[in-house]
């Protein structure tokens, strides 16, 4: 009898760390974050040369990818955006909230970013694969 008890609470037992590392796999399956931003420049070579570099070394700092950026962008419906673009990925909204928040990208975007450009940015939830 004490075996078959044993066997039974070592199936309970692996059930639930079975279903604990489902949950797990499913949290870390979170569709990624995109950021799309149009930068209305007014001075292409100073925002090049002064603010830019800086703005992706916050963001690869902070786990943010950029996917394009540019001036070079196509129509296919609709009006055109007049503005550079840029399209970044974040694994989590969260992440891309704490780079939003840093002090080096507020100061950055104040002090540099804003004198050289206006800028328009949105994030849409990516789907999982």
């Amino acid at each position: 009898m004490n075996r078959h008890i044993t066997l039974g609470l070592a199936m309970i037992a692996g059930a639930a760390l079975g279903a604990a590392g489902v949950q797990t796999l499913h949290a870390q399956a979170k569709p990624p974050i995109y950021q799309i931003t149009e930068i209305d420049v007014s001075n292409l070579d100073a925002y090049l040369r002064e603010y830019a570099p800086k703005a992706q070394a916050l963001i690869k700092a902070s786990g943010g990818r950029n996917l394009a950026a540019g001036q070079n962008v196509t129509r296919v419906e609709g009006d055109a955006p007049k503005a550079r673009v840029a399209l970044t990925a974040w694994d989590s909204m969260e992440k891309f909230q704490a780079y939003r928040n840093l002090g080096e990208f507020k100061e950055l975007r104040a002090t540099v970013g804003d004198k050289y450009a206006k800028f328009r940015t949105f994030t849409v939830e990516g789907v999982t694969q």
